[in-house]
């Protein structure tokens, strides 16, 4: 019997971000709370950047992104949230997309299934995902639930189940 296999990935969902994006710069021009603030959210790249003319409303903005976010499926796992910093007369809020496992995070992550998981379960780094196979599909139906079940820095996603 062949060996069977799943890949863990962190992607995103490009299309599904710009809809959040989109959405949120929405409501953020309609609410009236946000009325005469400078309140505005751009995506550029891999960064969104937020605006306002103080820290409460930058902070506003990050949570009306954010519920857009969850309703939309993205984790926020996928956002690194920087510090909100004076630029001239506003404040600005920096929010990095990451995307794909770092080679620590993947160490971790094998470290884990290697301890905790099913003995039969090889996990190997293959650029910024894993592959892991066994030769039953129990065993990786277990893995995929013990990694749902940890809190990991990263937002993971399960392909390729073969």
């Amino acid at each position: 019997m062949a060996d069977s296999s799943f890949d863990i990935v962190s992607k995103l969902d490009r299309q599904e971000i710009d809809n959040a994006v989109n959405q949120a710069v929405k409501e953020v021009g309609q609410r009236y709370d946000f009325r005469n603030t400078g309140a505005s959210l751009t995506l550029s790249g891999d960064e969104i950047v937020m605006t306002a003319n103080a820290e409460e409303r930058v902070l506003a903005v990050l949570d009306v992104l954010q519920s857009k976010l969850i309703r939309r499926g993205i984790s926020l796992k996928a956002l690194d949230v920087g510090e909100p910093a004076q630029s001239g007369k506003e404040m600005r809020l920096v929010a990095a997309l990451k995307e794909g496992i770092s080679t620590e995070d993947a160490k971790k992550i094998s470290k884990l299934i290697r301890d905790e998981g099913p003995k039969a379960v090889k996990a190997r780094i293959e650029g910024d995902e894993l592959r892991v196979s066994s030769k039953s599909r129990d065993d990786l139906q277990s893995v995929i639930a013990l990694l749902k079940g940890k809190d990991l820095d990263v937002a993971l996603q399960f392909v390729n189940y073969r």
